[in-house]
């Protein structure tokens, strides 16, 4: 009985990593507009001043930490979404004082890698930081981001009943 052998794995797609500008509130704002992305994340478009002050938000991180949530382009340059991390930001539930890793992609880059490899640069950047841990908080029901977590190395260490009626969040953990 001879053993198949294993595919390769496709390389991984070119994505670069960047500060986020007031210019990227509007391309978030673009490429979020759809109820499949926003899916666990209430369903619907946040209105542009979200993207606004969390454009804002990121550059404070960015200058304060040394990371935030990262734009994330192809090797053309195309706003995809984001990735990257921040504080842990609710008090009231969850792993409060954690640094979060997080990813968010417009539909037309899923399935293609992006966010695996985005995300890997972020964790290369946060233990250049000397971050030690970080957590990633998915929607029990958002299997592509689970699948993200566990390519990562990540491990399931807790679950979390969310303020949002019926949503259950998974807690994965990573030393770095």
């Amino acid at each position: 009985m001879s053993i198949a052998p294993v595919p390769p794995t496709a390389p991984a797609p070119a994505v670069r990593l960047r500060v986020p500008t007031d210019e990227d509130a509007l391309f978030w704002h673009r490429v979020f507009d759809d109820p499949e992305v926003m899916e666990f994340f209430g369903g619907r478009r946040a209105d542009f001043s979200v993207y606004e002050e969390l454009t804002a938000r990121q550059r404070r991180h960015d200058a304060e930490l040394g990371y935030c949530l990262w734009t994330v382009t192809d090797e053309d340059g195309t706003v995809l979404g984001f990735t990257g991390a921040q504080p842990w930001p609710h008090t009231h539930y969850g792993p409060v004082g954690a640094i979060e890793i997080g990813w968010r992609l417009g539909r037309s880059a899923w399935g293609r890698g992006y966010a695996t490899a985005a995300a890997r640069t972020t964790l290369e950047r946060l233990r250049a930081a000397g971050v030690p841990d970080v957590v990633a908080m998915i929607d029990s029901r958002n299997a592509r981001s689970i699948a993200v977590a566990e390519r990562l190395g990540m491990r399931l260490a807790e679950t979390f009943t969310t303020p949002r009626p019926g949503q259950e969040a998974r807690c994965y953990r990573l030393e770095l």
